[in-house]
């Protein structure tokens, strides 16, 4: 999974969606992989076009996302919050839920800032900043008062 080879990162995606399928076990970073697939129907017919996808780029300049992007980022806030690293980011994430109402919500608005952090990271050259990724968490709505049920 852990590699900077797209198309084998590509492929773990595929193949755990091609096993779920078929109804052969999974392990359990598939199956963490299946339950974010479930989320996304619009995925789908991509993972069962392998030849169509493992070299595509999607260009967010057409208006397209990246589906192992998204995907992988989904992957990144489940385990920085089971991890809670950086710290303090599985309190931000309890609280994004409890003032959503919605897990996907919150995980979609956790993966806009990693994206963000990332993307500055890249351009400054610099390592990646926590303190402004909390923020933009905490900004998102991560730092609000849970609302009333």
């Amino acid at each position: 999974m852990f590699s900077d080879d797209r198309q084998t990162h590509r492929r773990v995606f595929i193949e755990a969606w091609r096993k779920a399928g078929a109804g052969e076990p999974l392990q359990p970073l598939e199956a963490q992989i299946v339950e974010i697939l479930r989320l996304h129907p619009e995925y789908h017919d991509h993972l069962r076009d392998p030849d169509g996808v493992l070299d595509r780029d999607w260009l967010p300049e057409g208006g397209e996302t990246n589906p192992f992007l998204h995907l992988g980022l989904h992957l990144a806030v489940l385990e920085q919050v089971g991890l809670d690293r950086p710290t303090g980011v599985r309190k931000l994430y309890r609280r994004l839920i409890e003032s959503t109402g919605d897990v996907h919500e919150a995980d979609h608005i956790i993966m806009e800032c990693l994206a963000e952090t990332l993307w500055r990271t890249s351009q400054d050259g610099k390592p990646f900043n926590e303190k402004a990724y909390l923020k933009c968490i905490r900004r998102s709505g991560g730092g609000t008062r849970p609302r009333d049920h």
